[in-house]
């Protein structure tokens, strides 16, 4: 059963720096930012997010590491500042995969709901998401026209 533990602010903000839609934030704003979220721990083994499941918002590894799986396949193994969920920050639809602890993992969880109360202390932080969303789709859209 995942724990809710501390984790040093500093390097929270730091690594919330580097998830590419929130890297326009400022120093600022990424040390307010890592008030609104919650820290959990969860041992090996255990299930993060379940195919299926609604999203609640971005999870950000801060240590261990994670497996996304999908009817028992692996996809990808995620290590320390990478993250997933993203996409949950702007819709509600269900979960595409599993997301099992490889590892003993500390986990920075920021939900919808903090989220967008966040962005409405600092609206501006919309704009340079907005934009790393756009360059996303048109990476994607090229991708599959070529």
């Amino acid at each position: 059963m995942p724990k809710s533990v501390e984790f040093p602010a500093g390097q929270v903000a730091e690594r919330l720096g580097q998830v590419s839609i929130l890297s326009s934030l400022s120093d600022r704003q990424l040390r307010k930012l890592a008030g609104w979220v919650k820290i959990v721990a969860y041992g090996e083994g255990e299930t993060i997010v379940k195919r299926g499941e609604g999203g609640i918002g971005l999870f950000l590894i801060l240590d261990g590491s994670a497996e996304v799986r999908r009817g028992g396949r692996k996809l990808a193994r995620l290590g320390v500042g990478q993250f997933f969920g993203e996409m949950t920050l702007f819709d509600h639809q269900p979960r595409s995969a599993d997301v099992v602890a490889a590892q003993p993992s500390k986990v920075a969880v920021l939900s919808s709901y903090e989220f967008w109360g966040f962005a409405e202390t600092e609206p501006k932080v919309l704009r340079g998401i907005l934009e790393e969303m756009t360059r996303r789709l048109r990476e994607t859209n090229q991708a599959l026209s070529e």
